[in-house]
């Protein structure tokens, strides 16, 4: 019988067409590498640099790129059991420049639709949602059917769990308003699947489109009014602050010199995850998290820059935060 995960995440895959050339605009740009990408993917690869059993529910094109994605899963870890092919839409690609420190356009090649949107509600394997430790999905995925659908599924194949009792269930809030035609579509869904969760994590705007306009302190109160039990809200040059029904606290971000700051919070939820599975105290948990993502920061890539162990706890030591022990 195979072990449950520790990770299992849903949702967005594509090959990321990243540019070689730094400081350009993306019509200026000669030579490109490509990467691995798709929030839920990037961070599962993350949490499995962490050591995490760790496996993702997507699929790709039936195409070569897809080929590519499942041999670049397995590169780094990732359980690639759950991916499986669709016919009639190619894999998705997602260009960017990089224009430090603050600009970094995304352009989304995946419409009218996109495979990984092509999740069907009867192919999910519910027992290994309901066993693995961790089920990580994104608002993405809920703005179209039937990935919609498979969704609510899989949130209803997970046990009710409180704070404390060793699983969760995270919402990334990831609202991209290119994939949803109104702003009031996609708060209706989030709104749909907060009792379903455990923990929520979104900067100002993600959190708006969850529950509204607010300081962080409301938009938090708010959450684990909802039936969230972890909030975590990004403040950007501020740093992130965690919110539980007993518990507040705050990391300082830890500064680097930004090169492409698009990878940052996925590896932010693969260390958060790890944090959590490792049962460190909260504020441990987000320092170690905010230092992950910040390592992304200051590389090119996505996937294939995402930070161990080692190096994480190589910045918070340098920086004087506290080192976590596994």
């Amino acid at each position: 019988m195979t072990a449950s995960h520790d990770l299992l995440t849903i949702g967005r895959i594509s090959v990321d067409i990243y540019p070689n050339d730094i400081g350009v605009d993306l019509e200026d740009v000669t030579t490109f590498g490509k990467y691995l990408g798709g929030s839920p993917s990037n961070v599962a690869v993350a949490a499995a640099r962490h050591g995490r059993r760790t496996a993702v529910i997507t699929r790709t094109g039936d195409d070569p790129f897809g080929n590519y994605l499942h041999r670049e899963l397995r590169k780094f870890g990732v359980d690639d059991q759950f991916v499986s092919p669709v016919k009639e839409w190619p894999t998705p690609v997602t260009f960017c420049a990089i224009k430090p420190p603050h600009d970094f356009p995304l352009y989304f090649y995946r419409t009218p639709t996109a495979p990984d949107l092509q999740i069907q509600p009867e192919e999910l394997d519910r027992a290994a949602i309901k066993d693995a430790t961790i089920f990580w999905f994104t608002v993405t995925g809920l703005c179209q059917e039937p990935s919609r659908s498979a969704h609510h599924a899989a949130l209803e194949a997970r046990p009710r769990t409180e704070l404390g009792a060793g699983q969760h269930t995270i919402v990334d809030l990831d609202y991209r308003p290119m994939f949803w035609e109104t702003e009031e579509g996609a708060r209706a869904e989030v709104q749909s699947i907060l009792p379903h969760v455990t923990v929520a994590i979104g900067n100002d705007k993600e959190c708006a489109v969850a529950v509204g306009e607010g300081t962080p302190d409301e938009q938090a109160d708010r959450l684990l009014a909802a039936g969230v039990k972890i909030a975590v809200v990004k403040l950007g040059h501020e740093g992130v602050m965690a919110k539980t029904a007993t518990e507040r606290v705050v990391s300082a971000p830890v500064t680097v010199e930004t090169v492409n700051g698009l990878g940052a919070g996925d590896s932010f939820g693969g260390a958060f995850v790890h944090g959590l599975l490792s049962g460190w105290p909260l504020q441990q948990v987000l320092d170690y998290a905010n230092a992950a993502g910040a390592i992304v920061a200051s590389r090119l890539s996505c996937a294939d820059a995402m930070p161990t162990p080692d190096e994480v706890k190589s910045l918070l030591a340098e920086r004087g935060r506290t080192v976590p022990h596994d």
